[in-house]
């Protein structure tokens, strides 16, 4: 049977003499082993049930009192599982029984150790344990480094066969592959860490860059939404949002602004998720928005370049909105055309009193409009509406058709359309969006998401004709208890 061999130190001088060359060719090889032993990060770690296992396993295939997994450190030998050695997490490595065995490329068996010049002097040999057979499989890595080994000890003499052997260096084999899967779970959180890293790296070399733009971009940077909508001839704004928590930044965004002096442009969206990282969509939605209504006349070709933007943002991530973007135009005779292209959003409502005071609402549907920025080649639908003096336009965000029902179900765009059209009130702008504000409040659950309302609308010709101009702006919190919004004029 192999006996165990001499633990070199590695690289030591002797009385002050230089290593020679087979010295210092074993420094070497140590350092590669113990920079192995650090790769796999496992010294010191709290005990694991697959490698007890693997201890409590070698003791019953082998009727021994004693099973370790050792790993061999610089100066100790630290055992990661032990049957039969309670209250014990490490002893020194010099002299040691491991330290000797993982010199070897096989199993190393002392069947005798008294009977071994080395082994006779170890402290669990010559103490109170009493230790007389010894047998170690080394843990051998894929790049021929020997971390450890899967040891069994017992307190007599004993022989074990090649088959015993062959078992022993299984099971190291297998505390390997237990550590090689620990060793790719660590790799895979810290690449998760150093991917987080990078994002957020990204993510401020964004911000850093967009603060560097005009200043209309740096201030809708700090800014989600509008102060208050803009006034325009002839046309009754209104609009109001409000968050599901205080404590996040919502992700949906509304804005209105003019482009000449009878052109202006409008959106309304909603950003997938919430916090800061929805808030840099956001930013760089309105952002993009209002930049490339100057370069386009098609509003399909506006919701493009904001696709184009949030794909090649590096900050941005999988993050997607859906979003309707329309321009509005005093029409030939009154009233205004507004055209409007639909990213994925649902249908705005063209609401008009029929005669006799009944109220009818059509949905704007846009069949086609694919999500804005989550697929490269994204195609979008647009329509064009003529609002008549007396008619108003409202868009949503799905926070709206997804409040709850006293049934639990959604509100849906049918039951918005279906509240729409039992309306007693005028269609005005500011009645429509303090209606939905009413209908959300009054509903049994909280919408459980973001809400933002924007409404347009022409007054009557009695109520000053295309000369009227009115622009009303509210806003809500979701710690409003009443859940009213404030009007300014």
């Amino acid at each position: 049977m192999p006996a165990s061999v001499p633990a070199p130190s590695p690289g030591a001088a002797v009385h002050g003499q230089s290593p020679t060359g087979p010295e210092r060719e074993a420094a070497r090889r140590e350092a590669a082993r113990l920079e192995a032993v650090r790769r796999y990060d496992i010294l010191d770690t709290p005990p694991d049930g697959a490698f007890d296992r693997v201890a409590a396993l070698a003791s019953r295939l082998f009727d021994v009192p004693v099973a370790t997994v050792a790993i061999v450190d610089s100066d100790r030998i630290w055992f990661k599982a032990a049957s039969g050695l309670d209250g014990v997490r490490q002893i020194g490595r010099d002299p040691g029984l491991c330290a000797s065995a993982i010199l070897r490329d096989g199993t190393t068996v002392i069947p005798d150790t008294l009977a071994d010049p080395v082994a006779c002097s170890n402290p669990l040999v010559a103490g109170a344990m009493g230790v007389r057979f010894y047998a170690a499989a080394p843990i051998t890595t894929p790049d021929g480094h020997r971390l450890g080994t899967v040891n069994i000890l017992d307190t007599r003499p004993r022989v074990i066969s090649d088959d015993d052997m062959a078992t022993l260096a299984d099971l190291a084999a297998i505390v390997l592959g237990e550590m090689e899967l620990r060793l790719s779970a660590l790799r895979a959180v810290r690449a998760e860490q150093d991917r987080r890293r990078a994002e957020q790296a990204a993510r401020t070399r964004a911000e850093r860059d967009k603060a560097a733009l005009a200043e209309f971009a740096s201030t809708l940077q700090r800014t989600l939404l509008p102060p208050a909508l803009p006034t325009v001839p002839g046309l009754e704004l209104a609009c109001h949002y409000q968050t599901a928590s205080p404590q996040d930044v919502g992700g949906d965004f509304y804005d209105v602004f003019p482009l000449s002096d009878e052109r202006w442009a409008f959106f309304l969206g909603d950003v997938c998720g919430k916090g800061a990282e929805a808030a840099v969509v956001t930013s760089l939605t309105r952002y993009t928005l209002r930049a490339a209504a100057q370069h386009h006349d098609d509003p399909r070709a506006v919701l493009s370049a904001l696709n184009a933007a949030l794909l090649l943002d590096a900050s941005i991530g999988s993050r997607f909105c859906t979003c309707l973007f329309g321009f509005l135009e005093p029409a030939a005779g009154a009233g205004f055309d507004v055209t409007v292209a639909s990213g994925g959003h649902p249908p705005a409502y063209h609401v008009r009193t029929r005669p006799g005071g009944a109220v009818r609402v059509d949905p704007v549907h846009l069949r086609g409009g694919m999500l804005v920025g989550a697929f490269e080649e994204a195609a979008f639908a647009s329509r064009t509406v003529h609002l008549e003096p007396g008619q108003g336009l409202l868009l949503y965000t799905d926070g709206l058709t997804e409040a709850r029902l006293a049934d639990g179900t959604m509100l849906g765009e049918s039951g918005v359309a279906d509240f729409l059209s039992r309306r007693t009130g005028p269609t005005e702008a500011t009645a429509l969006v303090e209606d939905a504000v009413a209908l959300l409040r009054d509903l049994p659950q909280d919408s459980g998401d973001d809400v933002a309302l924007l409404a347009l609308s022409v007054p009557p010709h009695d109520a000053g004709g295309p000369g009227v101009s009115v622009s009303a702006h509210t806003s809500a919190r979701a710690t409003d208890d009443a859940g009213a919004a404030g009007r300014k004029d």
